[in-house]
């Protein structure tokens, strides 16, 4: 495998999160040599809590972030996607990386986020079954699988997939940046 050690990788977070499909891919990702930003809607060094009470400190302000500057972006699920893809901003940077055809990784209800920002329609998507129907009438074909790979998307279901989820994001990375 390649070390991705110039490789920059931005995190959504916010209050919510669903605990492991934040924690599991940030040290992957790390441990590949990924340098992760955390980023939330509110100032840097805010506090967010998983669903499950793990905390997380953010490192940057989301608004004042650009897909320019990173390879990649992951998107959690829980119930934090709800929140944030109400936010213009947040939809205009996941837009941005979709531009790019940088790597999207996002996992269980993180789809909620692309599909308001956009960018599913005509895409291959897996996410939690509880959002199937949001990603078909938003014109994503949805597969019932552990790990899809759309070009730059890369798309899992639920936490038990993390293993899948990490190998296909590095997978794309490695192709785009390695």
């Amino acid at each position: 495998m390649t070390q991705l050690n110039d490789t920059r990788i931005l995190f959504l977070v916010g209050d919510d999160y669903e605990d492991l499909e934040l924690w599991y891919p940030k040290l992957r990702l790390e441990e590949a040599g990924c340098h992760v930003t955390l980023a939330g809607l509110d100032a840097a060094g805010t506090t967010y809590r998983g669903k499950h009470g793990y905390p997380c400190v953010s490192d940057a302000d989301l608004p004042e972030m650009e897909a320019d500057d990173f390879h990649g972006l992951v998107i959690p699920g829980g119930w934090m996607p709800d929140k944030l893809r109400r936010d213009a901003n947040v939809l205009q940077l996941v837009r941005d990386f979709d531009a790019a055809n940088k790597m999207i990784g996002s996992i269980c209800h993180g789809p909620w986020i692309d599909i308001s920002a956009g960018i599913v329609k005509g895409c291959k998507y897996t996410s939690t079954p509880g959002i199937k129907d949001d990603l078909t009438n938003a014109g994503a074909e949805w597969i019932d699988a552990p790990l899809v790979i759309d070009r730059h998307h890369v798309t899992s279901r639920r936490p038990p997939d993390l293993p899948d989820f990490c190998k296909g994001m590095l997978e794309v990375l490695e192709k785009q940046v390695g």
